[in-house]
């Protein structure tokens, strides 16, 4: 009697430790952004599609990086390669002249309104999985991260306000009633929001090679003149330097107890921020969809213990 009420007790722990949050395994999928160079991780998720690869838990995606997470979870392969290959390069999406004039350089407006017209989301089977997605945005009167919990009825607006950078593009898309940015602007690479949701096992795709480090340039220095109505918003910008490189360090040596694969463009990686070339593009794509067997295979090494 003694013995089977022991065992009762030992099974009903094992039960528990296994219902826990804190100690049962969780795994998320956190995508950069990077404007065009999302063209890399739009191949790796074209290559997960191909090999019906999808054990994670949930998702957080910024900027195009949400974009390219969302064509992944609605399963529509060289869906984002057709806006980065051929809507993206055309002059009604980017211009120098109108911006000059004091226009969109990049105009989400009229891509949005384009690709839900010809080769919309497929919006029913996203959400028919059950599994949080999530995009972050920044908040432009707080200059916090907001990681929007989306749904069919918000996807749309939220990814273009997650791609809304300033520099690039003259408006500020409303959710939940307040203006929203680019979520890049203060968390690029939103690792740690994915442990506070209690992942423990994650797999990260970057836009970057594996060698880069973020330092201030041009384009920061812009983009802080350009928000300078926005002193929080202005302060998240200045400190998107020194997140996005304590995020490398994060993701090279994570908590105890956190397992993290990296899956970067290799060193001769030629897609920039506002690259025009459509062999680039393709090149950086095929690269992309190349490592999707190795990330595959990476993710399912045993963890160190």
């Amino acid at each position: 009697m003694v013995a089977r009420k022991k065992q009762a007790q030992e099974q009903n722990e094992e039960s528990q430790i296994a219902q826990n949050p804190a100690t049962a395994e969780k795994k998320a999928l956190v995508v950069e952004g990077g404007a065009m160079r999302g063209v890399f991780t739009t191949g790796v998720l074209d290559g997960f599609l191909q090999h019906r690869f999808n054990p994670f838990d949930f998702f957080i995606g910024v900027s195009s990086g949400a974009g390219n997470l969302a064509a992944y979870l609605a399963e529509m392969p060289q869906r984002n390669l057709k806006i980065y290959t051929d809507y993206s390069l055309r002059p009604e999406f980017l211009s120098f002249r109108r911006f000059f004039f004091g226009g969109h350089l990049v105009d989400l407006d009229w891509l949005w309104q384009i690709t839900i017209s010809e080769i919309r989301l497929d919006l029913a089977k996203i959400y028919a999985k059950e599994k949080p997605f999530l995009v972050c945005i920044t908040d432009v009167l707080s200059g916090k991260s907001v990681y929007k919990q989306t749904a069919r009825e918000n996807l749309e607006q939220v990814l273009k306000a997650s791609s809304a950078m300033p520099v690039l593009y003259r408006h500020f898309p409303l959710v939940d009633g307040r203006f929203m940015a680019d979520g890049g602007l203060s968390d690029p690479i939103p690792v740690m929001e994915a442990i506070r949701r209690g992942a423990n096992r994650i797999m990260v795709l970057r836009s970057r090679p594996r060698s880069y480090r973020k330092s201030e340039g041009v384009l920061q220095r812009i983009l802080l003149r350009k928000v300078r109505r926005f002193p929080q918003l202005q302060q998240a910008a200045a400190g998107r330097i020194q997140k996005y490189n304590d995020t490398l360090s994060l993701i090279r040596k994570p908590p105890p107890g956190v397992f993290v694969v990296e899956i970067c463009p290799p060193p001769d990686f030629q897609t920039s921020r506002l690259t025009r070339n459509p062999q680039k593009l393709h090149q950086g794509y095929r690269q992309g969809k190349h490592l999707a067997e190795e990330a595959i295979r990476l993710w399912n090494t045993p963890a160190p213990i």
